[in-house]
């Protein structure tokens, strides 16, 4: 059962945080079968290879974010993997040629507008889409402890938003994201995604921005609730969580085992509970729909998963990277301390630095403000463990 990886990168000036929408330029320098442009110009995404190990996208994503970064910095420029990049101003937009993008502008305004945000996507392999339609039910439960996981996006427009994915709440305006209802085959779901685009709301299926939905083109089920991710570690860790929910839901329905309820009106609050707190406060547990510590949560999702991780090799690389995570929080948290203990400003190195592979070290307070550059200061009020040295192959 073999994944692959969309990733979405915010392109800024290294002197100011601020984004750049010179994304065609940075194109212009790379290969056009991995890289492609976003809705906006200040946003690019990567596409790994299909890999059967989780090793081989490690090593995939690690060697893509590298050549991105040269691609970048040879124009002066820097591309950082979050879900927010901390001092985007809300109207620093600038959408991508042509029509399709141009329709969303023209018909979303400001959700189009404000469409500055990034995403990970991953993609496993499905045998069939009423399999997909199936599994995507099973494993919705559990799709919020991912989020957690991912959450690198607390701060917007230069302010501590108090969430821990600020991206995710962005995101869920658009009239076909957030938790996805239940569908008893393809042919449902199929009749489900029509009379969205009869009626207007969509311009076309690839419009579907479910958290996980059956590919509009590849056959594969995707995840779609995280935030991009500033470290490839923790990329490689929700990949193959996820893979291994698949893998488990598969693995229940070929024992004739009804995979879903049909009662998923409590995700969305279970999504938002994950948005507000990450990995550092409560989550909605799946199996009592009451609050639990998210590393609880997250701890009974890896012992569920067990078996299925075991199959594909993966249990070893997948619990040491989980405990990682517990252990150093999430990327909001690491922001967020960063901005506590230095700027907003300092909150962009990091993450330039944890796109690069690099963790960067923080410095202690000076005694009086020494400004490193000559920009507008931004100052942020309250609101790393490295990886594992070997990935499982």
């Amino acid at each position: 059962m073999r994944i692959g990886v969309e990733e979405e990168f915010h392109l800024l000036e290294v002197e100011s945080g601020l984004l750049v929408p010179r994304a065609d330029a940075v194109l212009r320098r790379l290969p056009r079968r991995t890289f492609t442009t976003e809705l906006h110009q200040s946003t690019l995404e990567s596409n790994s290879e299909v890999h059967a190990s989780l090793g081989g996208l490690y090593a995939d994503l690690s060697r893509t974010r590298r050549r991105l970064d040269a691609a970048a910095s040879s124009l002066g420029l820097a591309v950082a993997a979050a879900g927010t990049a901390p001092l985007a101003p809300a109207a620093s937009g600038h959408p991508t040629a042509g029509a399709r993008y141009r329709h969303m502008v023209e018909e979303y305004r400001q959700v189009a507008d404000e469409q500055l945000i990034c995403g990970a996507q991953v993609h496993v392999d499905i045998p069939d889409r009423d399999t997909a339609v199936e599994v995507m039910c099973a494993v919705s439960p559990w799709l919020p402890a991912l989020l957690a996981l991912s959450a690198s996006s607390p701060f917007w427009q230069g302010a501590d938003t108090g969430y821990a994915s600020w991206r995710t709440l962005l995101w869920q305006r658009w009239p076909t994201a957030g938790p996805v209802g239940c569908f008893t085959d393809a042919a449902e779901y199929d009749a489900a995604v029509g009379d969205l685009v009869r009626a207007g709301v969509i311009s076309d299926p690839g419009m579907i921005y479910y958290d996980v939905r059956p590919s509009a083109h590849l056959p594969t089920l995707e995840l779609r609730i995280c935030d991009a991710c500033p470290r490839v570690e923790t990329v490689v860790l929700v990949a193959g969580l996820f893979r291994a929910l698949v893998t488990e839901a598969l693995e229940r329905r070929a024992t004739g085992a009804v995979l879903c309820d049909g009662r998923h009106e409590w995700l969305r609050g279970a999504s938002w509970r994950a948005a507000r707190s990450g990995l550092e406060g409560v989550l909605v547990d799946p199996r009592t729909h009451r609050e639990a510590p998210a590393a609880d949560v997250v701890r009974a999702l890896l012992a569920r998963l067990r078996p299925a991780l075991e199959s594909h090799g993966d249990w070893q690389t997948v619990r040491d990277l989980t405990e990682a995570a517990l252990a150093d929080g999430s990327a909001a948290e690491r922001i967020r301390r960063t901005a506590r203990e230095e700027d907003l400003l300092a909150c962009t190195d990091l993450l330039i630095a944890e796109t690069r592979g690099e963790r960067r070290q923080r410095r202690p307070a000076p005694a009086a403000p020494v400004p490193r550059r000559k920009v507008t200061r931004f100052v942020a009020g309250a609101a790393g463990s490295g990886a594992p040295e070997v990935l499982g192959t």
